[in-house]
């Protein structure tokens, strides 16, 4: 249970004028970003960006403001901002590096204290569990709701990948715990959550990698029975609930997996090697860049945190799913998955889908499935949707949130009945 009483701390904020710094592009330099502690005993401080919308769908009162929680765990939303959705991507290539024009606020967070560029004092205050997440989370999103009075009449929407698939549920379902117990002017406007190919429910999802490498033609039925035995291995240890050799077997399983294929990487099986997401950890570097985000230049930036990795270890084959049962039926639901991913893609999401206690699930599993497109063409995406197609993952989005074309008419009876939208990019 959530207390309703909950005390809100200080925090500190730098806004700088949007020419201040040469190396940092305009569309880059966020609206307001700085510091928000999680507590006053400590110097613990989550760390926030923030881009009002250019072309606002509504009202700027009522434009949604979009949460982005990065995976890992450990991993920094800064790799969402400026690899995947924000206004401004880095690029290898200067002349090529992608503006998005945004009809939302996106809103990045450090998650949690320890990642990218937030401030964990001592590991000892690192979560080790969503719980202690979802807490620190929901202190830094009431911080940032108070900057501006208007902002706590905004429609909120918390969306992530990979690992967020658990971070973005249990902040979720923490907002809800917390507005059942509280007065409607202390309520947050939570309208809906997004998961991008995520880890929710791990002791389904990790049973489904042997079947997804061998019925696309990436192992044999030998390598397909071996892969098996481990994880049934991890299957078991995730039922008796020992939690740290859990993680180490599905990790097991994984590189097994990718030693079976050979591919460049797991995120994305047409990929000859991984993301380049180490140009961002490049960018961010730079002492010049810091200051323009209101950080410290001594604080230095890591892309994904071991620390934070190995505090919430045993977390890691913990199950989110009871907290999507209790948002799909309070809230709006979008599961999303690029088909390419090998890790957390859409046949281990559809596996847990039909583990859900939801009245609505039969209806949806016999939805019919319709083919999507943006600008005529039908998008192809891995592990990290948004960087795969930017264009297109903002598309989805923005037309979920405002309930417009295949969110809208064609499937607007039966996305009020159920709450629940699936999709491959």
């Amino acid at each position: 249970m959530v207390s309703a009483s909950i005390f809100f701390l200080s925090f500190l904020l730098l806004i700088l004028p949007l020419n201040s710094y040469s190396l940092f592009p305009k569309q880059a330099l966020p609206t307001k970003s700085g510091y928000f502690p999680i507590n006053s005993t400590s110097g613990s401080a989550i760390f926030f960006a923030f881009y009002e919308a250019q072309h606002p769908s509504s009202s700027l009162s009522q434009t949604p403001i979009l949460v982005w929680l990065q995976g890992g765990p450990g991993c920094s939303s800064m790799i969402g901002n400026f690899f995947k959705l924000g206004p401004w991507r880095v690029s290898s290539d200067s002349k090529s590096n992608e503006s998005l024009i945004l009809k939302s606020n996106p809103v990045f967070i450090d998650n949690p204290i320890g990642a990218g560029f937030s401030i964990a004092s001592s590991s000892v205050e690192i979560p080790i569990d969503q719980g202690t997440v979802a807490k620190h989370l929901f202190i830094a999103l009431r911080s940032f709701i108070s900057l501006e009075k208007s902002w706590n009449a905004r429609p909120i929407y918390i969306t992530g990948e990979s690992y967020a698939g658990k971070c973005v549920p249990s902040i979720g379902y923490y907002i809800l715990q917390h507005n059942f117990h509280s007065l409607v002017s202390q309520q947050v406007n939570l309208r809906g959550v997004a998961i991008g190919n995520g880890l929710t429910h791990p002791v389904t999802q990790v049973a489904t990698h042997a079947d997804t490498a061998y019925f696309s033609g990436l192992i044999n039925e030998k390598q397909r029975t071996q892969l098996e035995v481990l994880q049934a291995e991890a299957v078991k240890l995730t039922q008796e609930q020992k939690w740290a050799q859990a993680t180490d077997a599905r990790n097991q399983v994984l590189r097994r997996l990718e030693n079976m294929t050979g591919l460049g990487t797991l995120y994305d099986l047409r990929r000859k090697k991984p993301y380049e997401t180490e140009m961002v950890t490049k960018f961010l570097e730079n002492e010049e860049i810091k200051k323009a985000l209101g950080v410290d230049k001594s604080t230095k930036f890591e892309e994904c945190s071991d620390t934070v990795g190995k505090a919430l270890h045993e977390d890691v084959m913990k199950s989110a799913k009871y907290m999507v049962e209790e948002l799909v039926k309070k809230s709006k639901v979008l599961l999303y998955q690029g088909q390419f991913d090998f890790r957390d893609g859409v046949v281990s999401t559809e596996a847990w889908i039909k583990e859900l206690r939801w009245e609505g699930l039969e209806k949806f599993l016999m939805a019919e499935r319709k083919v999507w497109k943006v600008n005529g063409e039908v998008a192809g995406a891995g592990h990290l949707v948004p960087t795969d197609q930017a264009l297109s993952s903002q598309a989805m989005i923005e037309d979920w949130v405002l309930e417009n074309g295949l969110f809208g008419r064609e499937i607007g009876v039966l996305a009020s009945k159920l709450k629940c939208a699936h999709g491959d990019v």
